[in-house]
């Protein structure tokens, strides 16, 4: 019988242990941080809990009493790891800077925006908004992320360069997508209630889309570079322009997978 983790990619954990042990050897002058921050702990979320609480401690609440928090979040929703590990898989597949899984866990502002995201937005389903709201300020200065702690994220997303991302309390965005800087998903401005968009799956938002109010962005569409959406988008079309229209479609591209911001020549009718 054939073993099928024979030529399987290892765990993104095993991998990311083995990534720091290379690193620790090939620069011995950050040997320690890359103990303290990955090879000295047993689970990645103990090692999440100790970088994230080093980044978002501060005057207010210090690294002990973050890690502490973190720890305990990851504790009672331990999905929150396997949400990490896709996040990190898809820096991998669809970012040609990332060498492997340490990059984005030590460095990528994107990927730690995010995870810092989905542990406010747990602490927001528990009940503790103020916390919610803490943790969701601190993103915001550390990694010019906002991020409304109740936005709904799924799985396997990318922020790539993430600085200046948007995301609005009633927005909600689907498994697969990758987000580019300045992207924002924000309300009308007049508006209450449930007003911020829905993207769906392995959709590309590209470098300064705006996508504003309660509208549907549909599976693996794709928004061009610096376009502002105000209507519906269907599946798998590509918009572009201020105000965005449809100018190729419908087309199965998986953009977010693709990174492919070019808009397509032949126009859609």
């Amino acid at each position: 019988m054939e073993n099928p983790d024979i030529g399987a990619p290892p765990p993104p954990w095993k991998r990311l242990r083995f990534e720091a042990q290379a690193a620790a050897a090939e620069e011995p002058t950050l040997a320690s941080y890359l103990n303290a921050a990955i090879l000295s702990h047993a689970t990645l979320g103990q090692a999440l809990s100790f970088h994230l609480a080093e980044k978002l401690s501060g005057p207010g609440m210090g690294p002990q009493q973050v890690r502490h928090i973190l720890s305990a979040v990851y504790d009672s929703a331990p999905g929150l790891i396997e949400f990490a590990e896709s996040d990190m898989q898809a820096v991998l597949e669809r970012d040609p800077a990332a060498r492997g899984m340490l990059q984005p866990f030590l460095f990528f502002k994107g990927f730690l925006a995010l995870q810092t995201h989905r542990i406010a937005h747990e602490l927001w389903r528990q009940g503790r908004e103020t916390l919610a709201f803490h943790f969701q300020s601190r993103a915001s200065e550390l990694f010019d992320v906002d991020i409304h702690p109740a936005a709904r994220i799924g799985r396997a997303v990318m922020l790539d360069h993430a600085s200046g991302i948007t995301i609005g309390e009633t927005a909600i965005v689907g498994d697969g997508c990758s987000l580019l800087h300045g992207v924002t998903l924000g309300g009308t401005g007049k508006e209450v209630g449930d007003r911020h968009p829905k993207i769906g799956r392995g959709v590309l938002l590209s470098v300064g889309a705006k996508i504003l109010g309660n509208i549907s962005i549909g599976d693996e569409a794709k928004v061009a570079a610096g376009s502002v959406v105000l209507k519906d988008v269907p599946a798998r079309c590509t918009v572009a322009g201020v105000p965005a229209k449809i100018v190729a479609g419908p087309a199965c591209c998986q953009p977010a997978q693709s990174m492919d911001q070019a808009i397509p020549e032949t126009s859609a009718e």
